[in-house]
């Protein structure tokens, strides 16, 4: 019995010597590695913990504090200098400051910089008047609707007019924007044209030539070297705006850059692009139409929302200056359906005309179909007919149209879409002399718009005598137009066509 007593006793105490030597092991170990710091390493962590002084007089800086400046000799100066943000010293700014920013007055004699005029006034109207020195404009605009065209021409005149022009092209051949420009009667203009799409090769361009307007079409084919992704991505068009963007703001250069759009209509990219540059213009229109909007829907130096109305030919853009003229000159005889609403596009008040169409469906359910104006709108405008003035529309198709390939986003459309509706389920037409306009609530009651009396003028102007308004514009004078008020759409429905 005592030998196993024996062996059981040695085993344990080999398994625990063998522990003993793993212990020390590993004591060693760390011991080693702790060791291993240099001397370098732990003057860098003890130097981190330290704290730092500045003097406010001179700035100079010492690791500790004193009553008098070294430096510059002055007293009760030095204080102990405060990190900047803390947190991490790998993503915080820590206690390193960097140089002061050189503040300024709102109150200054310096003049404003100067804006350079194109001579397309539609483009200098929409611009806010000119070209602002050292500023970024993005422009966008559906495949074919212009863009090219539009800036190859503004680039010409600004190049005529004495600002030295680079058109960057990283779409098209230099070869092609010649064959362009020759067909548009600009093969004379002096624009220095380039084919590139590297953003490196590109800026060292623009610091020796030192141009004052650079073209980028487009900003979705630039490539900066260090951004690993391809041309077109997220992180490639947020790198080659901002760096593009803040070369143009150093040196004093205008740059326009094209921007792809997506099938929502909307810029392609990440949406910061558009929060870097001064200026974000749309150009619309429909294929089908030969009328082109240039809209500013961001604008640092003029009116959002403004407008530039152009057509286009064969031999390129051409500029309209009355664009309510235009809109209106194939309206015929007064017809069902048909309305002219006098609206206000920024600084510009547009009359345009919209057209209903009201038949019964051969389906189970009704369509909606709106062309130039929200849908969800059309909606209401239903919706607030049918609740407060007892006209339904269910079991009917809709259709509605603004004439021209405008889009109309202003409420103000409301009270010329419900007469353009009833005209049309009615079989009624309204007086060809007439221009409506109006908000409509959802209680039915009808609400004043801004800038009535631009409006009225602008009908006035185009040959039309009467105005449809709501009855809340007490203060128009009526020797514009003779004027229809009401307080709510039960009353004008009554008034006109005679229900409600």
């Amino acid at each position: 019995m005592g030998a196993p007593q024996d062996l059981s006793k040695r085993f344990v105490e080999d398994c625990l010597e063998k522990w003993r030597i793993w212990r020390r092991v590993q004591d060693h170990s760390i011991l080693h590695s702790k060791l291993a710091i240099s001397p370098q390493n732990w003057h860098i962590t003890r130097m981190a913990k330290s704290k730092s002084y500045s003097c406010s007089d001179c700035g100079a800086v010492t690791n500790k504090w004193s009553g008098r400046c070294d430096s510059c000799g002055a007293w009760n100066t030095i204080s102990e200098d405060t990190a900047l943000s803390s947190g991490p010293s790998k993503t915080s700014l820590g206690a390193k400051k960097g140089s002061p920013v050189n503040l300024s007055n709102l109150d200054t004699d310096e003049a404003p910089n100067p804006r350079t005029q194109s001579g397309i006034d539609e483009l200098d109207r929409v611009l806010g008047g000119g070209l602002v020195p050292a500023s970024a404009i993005l422009v966008g605009g559906d495949p074919g609707i212009g863009k090219s065209t539009l800036l190859l021409q503004a680039a010409a005149q600004f190049a005529r007019n004495g600002l030295k022009t680079i058109y960057i092209s990283g779409e098209e051949a230099s070869a092609q924007v010649r064959m362009r420009a020759q067909r548009l009667g600009l093969k004379e203009a002096p624009i220095q044209l380039g084919a590139e799409t590297n953003l490196r090769n590109i800026l060292t361009t623009l610091d020796s030539e030192k141009p004052k307007l650079v073209i980028i079409d487009s900003i979705q084919t630039i490539w900066s070297d260090h951004v690993d992704s391809a041309p077109g991505s997220v992180s490639q068009v947020r790198a080659a705006a901002h760096e593009l963007t803040n070369f143009a703001k150093k040196r004093g250069i205008s740059v326009v850059l094209v921007g792809h759009v997506t099938k929502e209509g909307q810029i392609a990219g990440p949406r910061v692009v558009e929060h870097m540059v001064d200026t974000v213009l749309y150009f619309e229109g429909e294929r089908g139409h030969q009328f082109r909007i240039l809209r500013a829907v961001k604008n640092r130096f003029g009116a959002a929302d403004e407008i530039g109305v152009f057509e286009m030919t064969g031999k390129g853009l051409q500029e309209i200056s009355n664009p309510s003229a235009l809109f209106l000159s194939e309206r015929g005889t007064p017809s069902p359906g048909s309305v002219v609403f006098a609206g206000v596009e920024g600084t510009r008040p547009v009359l345009v005309e919209f057209q209903a169409l009201v038949a019964p469906t051969p389906h189970a359910q009704a369509r909606r179909s709106v062309v130039g104006w929200d849908n969800a709108r059309l909606a209401m405008v239903l919706a607030v007919l049918e609740a407060r003035c007892g006209i339904p529309f269910s079991g009917m198709d809709v259709y509605l149209n603004v004439a021209g390939g405008l889009k109309i986003n202003e409420p103000a459309a409301d009270l010329a879409v419900a007469a353009a509706l009833l005209s049309a389920r009615e079989d009624l037409s309204l007086p060809a002399e007439s221009v409506v306009f109006g908000e409509i609530s959802l209680s039915g009651a009808l609400r004043p718009v801004v800038q009535s009396e631009n409006r009225l003028k602008e009908a006035q102007k185009l040959g039309f005598s009467k105005a449809i308004i709501p009855a809340a514009e007490q203060r128009l004078s009526k020797e514009y137009l003779e004027l229809s008020q009401f307080t709510d759409l039960s009353s004008f429905v009554g008034d006109i066509f005679g229900a409600g």
